[in-house]
């Protein structure tokens, strides 16, 4: 494992928040329009259909957006919203993940491993680093532009987990036709992320197990007080772990 590993990326850099700032005042103020970017993912995906692949899964989903959309001029909630996503994808991408797909409101990514890592540790320090720098660039980034228009600030859910996801094709080309993941990781990662609370990091134990010391620190395990969480591991058969991230280490 390397030592430096949790520390050696900025969680947001000065220049981030700024060239965020400047992105989401365009979009705002002149309807400027984030350019297209290549679709690594897409191209990762087709060069491992039907491969098992270990990775780690994010799933980061705007809150409350109903409720904009009652209360905002639609164009405006679709500006918004675009800019979010655009803006969590870029984040993603900082640290080495992929894009998998927008859905609605929420931003789906995932972080393989490089072969000389074959616990997935760096893959799950990415992945945890990049949710707190969602979370920052969100809170220092985006509302602050969004607050000069009286606009609501956003704030997200975040939940992310490790397992053996394969990839699928569907359809018979092998350029064109659809390509995705499943396996048990999406189902947890997602299900992980509707119980989080606004702004809140969970992840499962298969994730924790993995980080750097430094970053398993930054997090508890939750104990369910109600049968709110049921999900059972596959292999122990006891109720899969769950952990939040505290607060207090977000800078």
């Amino acid at each position: 494992m390397n030592e430096d590993k949790n520390n050696d990326q900025p969680l947001e850099s000065e220049s981030m928040i700024f060239k965020t700032q400047k992105r989401v005042w365009g979009a705002l103020k002149k309807g400027y329009e984030y350019s297209g970017m290549v679709d690594e993912s897409d191209q990762f995906l087709r060069k491992n259909v039907f491969v098992k692949l270990g990775m780690v899964v994010l799933y980061v989903d705007l809150v409350g957006s109903t409720t904009m959309t009652l209360e905002m001029p639609a164009e405006k909630i679709a500006i918004i919203i675009s800019s979010f996503a655009q803006e969590m994808a870029a984040v993603i991408r900082q640290y080495h993940g992929y894009v998998l797909k927008f859905v609605g409101d929420a931003v789906i990514g995932y972080f393989v491993s490089d072969q000389d890592d074959i616990y997935g540790t760096g893959a799950a320090d990415d992945a945890v680093n990049c949710a707190k720098s969602m979370i920052s660039v969100i809170q220092k980034g985006i509302n602050p532009i969004l607050n000069q228009y009286d606009y609501p600030d956003l704030m997200v859910k975040i939940g992310v987990d490790f397992g053996q996801n394969i990839v699928v094709r569907y359809g018979a080309d092998m350029e064109h036709s659809q390509v995705d993941l499943i396996g048990p990781p999406m189902n947890i990662a997602s299900k992980i992320q509707n119980l989080a609370k606004p702004n809140q990091i969970l992840i499962g134990i298969d994730v924790f197990i993995k980080l750097h010391p430094d970053l398993q620190k930054e997090f508890t395990q939750i104990i369910w007080k109600n049968t709110e969480w049921r999900y059972r591991s596959r292999l122990t058969g006891k109720i899969y772990e769950v952990y939040e991230h505290k607060e207090q280490f977000f800078r």
